[in-house]
């Protein structure tokens, strides 16, 4: 049986591109993470882009636990950067701004497609 690479079967796709992209994310986080650590920084950074990371195995499969988890992550973003900052929009917009885009992304129903 042939199988059609048409927009059918592109649909059913896990959202392979958007999870690359959250990798990209995730390593840069946990990298530059890292090296905040190492000069007595926050961890904050390292935890972010380990989650980031495993939310993109989960993407890259398909699994909408992905999701769910890069939702945490958002929400936990926002909790620590209002922690960390307050409710000061200039500090607050670097440290929460991708990633709530990525949330955002994620809510529209053309990320979602392919995710069981």
């Amino acid at each position: 049986m042939i199988e059609m690479a048409g927009p059918a079967n592109r649909a059913a796709r896990p959202p392979r591109i958007f999870a690359a992209l959250v990798l990209l994310v995730g390593a840069a986080l946990a990298a530059g993470g890292i090296q905040l650590a190492l000069l007595g920084g926050s961890l904050y950074y390292v935890v972010a882009g380990v989650a980031l990371i495993v939310a993109t195995i989960l993407l890259w499969r398909g699994r909408r636990m992905g999701a769910w988890l890069l939702l945490l992550i958002v929400l936990g973003t926002w909790g620590w950067a209002i922690w960390e900052v307050g409710l000061d929009g200039w500090q607050l917009m670097p440290r929460v701004l991708l990633l709530t885009v990525l949330g955002l992304w994620l809510l529209t129903p053309w990320a979602r497609r392919g995710l069981v």
